[in-house]
């Protein structure tokens, strides 16, 4: 796709991260937007900044996970701008907890939004999709859907499939108009950490080496503080989204968000049997850029103190 001026686009997960800013940049470059998501608050966040742009917007309070609110979108999609080009399947969340301590609910929860939302979403707007001289469908995985680690199991499950389901359909899709990616972002400074459901057991949250996170004091983090401690040290949800649509106009397939993804991929086919041995390893080439994240963060928040 060679521009984005004057298509339209759908995002979901559009009230923070990722899909904010998919929204704003694609505003910017002159794309009609309609986008969505659960949190009506923060929905409405992006869609007063999308008014600083002179296109035509629209928003959606919904539920993903719901089929009926996704045909409801697409429909009301259609009526209003008449066609559909891009179609940015971004809602996200997590749910870390041991396989044995996850209720069925929050395994269905998670699930239902990861990856049963991507199906229904691509189901009611490929059709449209397909009328077009050239259009493109976007589905995040991550690189929890290439590598895995303990205590994400309904993650990792729903990754996996939307890696598997989305890479199916780009065959599918090979000589039609519609262009398939599956996105695969590190870490990225959003909320999906803050807005997780955890399970807390006895000696509070467990880290990805099965042990309680920690602070370097040795006390016990809060949900709250690991959520805050994720969002600023990954990368900006801004800098992820303008590495996507790259991906998207240079018709990337595997669209790899971040160094830490891509080094994390390359430890998974090198030694597949071994990666997570390898992956302190990759944490600590990537440090230097973490620590400057941080550093931002702590500037930018002392800078909104002052004034």
């Amino acid at each position: 796709m060679k521009t984005f001026e004057n298509k339209v686009a759908v995002i979901t997960g559009a009230g923070s991260g990722m899909g904010k800013y998919l929204a704003i940049n694609l505003a910017k470059a002159g794309s009609s937007v309609a986008i969505c998501d659960v949190n009506k608050d923060t929905l409405k966040e992006t869609e007063d900044i999308l008014r600083n742009y002179n296109v035509p917007s629209s928003s959606f309070v919904l539920d993903v996970s719901d089929k009926q609110e996704i045909d409801f979108l697409a429909e009301k999609v259609i009526e209003k701008y008449g066609r559909v080009d891009l179609v940015f399947n971004n809602a996200g969340v997590a749910a870390p907890s041991s396989f044995v301590e996850m209720s069925e609910k929050d395994w269905n929860w998670c699930n239902d939004i990861n990856y049963n939302a991507v199906i229904n979403s691509s189901r009611a707007f490929l059709p449209h999709l397909l009328k077009n001289e050239e259009s493109a469908l976007i589905n995040t995985s991550s690189i929890y859907g290439i590598i895995t680690t303990p205590n994400n199991t309904v993650y990792h499950a729903s990754k996996f499939a939307v890696r598997g389901f989305t890479e199916s359909l780009m065959k599918e899709m090979h000589d039609t108009p519609v262009q398939v990616h599956c996105v695969y972002p590190g870490h990225i400074g959003t909320n999906i950490v803050s807005n997780a459901r955890f399970n807390e057991e006895g000696e509070g949250i467990l880290g990805i080496d099965g042990k309680p996170a920690k602070d370097r004091e040795g006390n016990l983090l809060t949900a709250s503080q690991i959520g805050e401690r994720f969002r600023e040290g990954g990368m900006d949800p801004d800098h992820a989204a303008k590495i996507i649509l790259k991906g998207v106009k240079k018709d990337k397939k595997r669209i790899f968000v971040g160094l830490d993804a891509k080094l994390m991929e390359t430890a998974q086919r090198i030694a597949p049997q071994h990666y997570l041995k390898i992956i302190p390893f990759i944490f600590f080439l990537t440090l230097p850029f973490y620590i400057k994240r941080i550093m931002r963060a702590n500037k930018a928040r002392k800078n909104l103190s002052a004034k």
